[in-house]
């Protein structure tokens, strides 16, 4: 192998001795074109057998191209019915998490989930900690602090519900003395006084249109020639 090796270099003076020695070595075409069999396979296995895988592979490729096709038609039925892609991710969000609960390993993780929870709430420590904060509950609210907090608060909302009372009253009871006042009422007198002239010209402006005699008060201008 150094020999060969050595003798690859172009500027060697022995370089036709690797080629010649090549040239020699005999060259099976069918060996180097068809690998060996396996054993315990004959030549009659080895062709039923590469026919068949040829077969699949023609199938598989059929298929690839049917399946291609049929994703084009779908994507064209998708567009017709106005079908965006974040309905199919919706779709296929909700098809996985129906997958996801109805498979075993979820009813499973469920089931040990409430029997771990069962055993949590009977252990003696959980119940221990639930009396506890029972009691801790009880006596907070039976203490005077916050019975004395309670009452400041239910006082506090009485006087405001009163405040807002009183507010209502006595805008109330200002609007009602502005009205009765005698600014308000002369006022109110005024405009009345200014609508009713209004209203008075108008139909008197009206009637001078549409009367018959409206024309014949002047006297008729004499019109002869000279």
């Amino acid at each position: 192998m150094e020999s060969a090796s050595q003798d690859i270099n172009l500027n060697s003076p022995n370089k036709g001795l690797l080629s010649d020695a090549m040239t020699d070595v005999p060259v099976d075409s069918a060996a180097s074109a068809r690998t060996a069999a396996p054993e315990g396979l004959t030549l009659a296995e080895e062709e039923e057998l590469r026919s068949e895988l040829a077969k699949v592979e023609e199938e598989i490729g059929t298929l690839r191209q049917v399946l291609a096709a049929k994703e084009r038609h779908c994507g064209e039925l998708k567009r017709k019915l106005g079908l965006t892609p974040l309905d199919g991710l919706k779709q296929n969000l909700s098809k996985s998490w129906h997958d996801v609960q109805v498979s075993n390993a979820y009813v499973k993780t469920s089931e040990k989930l409430g029997e771990w929870n069962d055993k949590v709430t009977q252990s003696d420590l959980y119940l221990s900690a639930s009396s506890t904060l029972e009691d801790w509950n009880e006596k907070l609210t039976q203490s005077e602090a916050y019975k004395k907090t309670q009452e400041t608060l239910s006082q506090a909302g009485q006087k405001t519900s009163a405040a807002l009372s009183n507010v209502g009253s006595v805008i109330s009871r200002k609007l009602g003395d502005m009205r009765n006042s005698a600014t308000f009422k002369s006022f109110e007198d005024r405009v009345g006084t200014i609508k009713s002239r209004v209203v008075g010209s108008r139909e008197n402006s009206t009637d001078g249109l549409h009367s018959p005699s409206g024309a014949g008060d002047n006297p008729p201008q004499d019109n002869a020639p000279f």
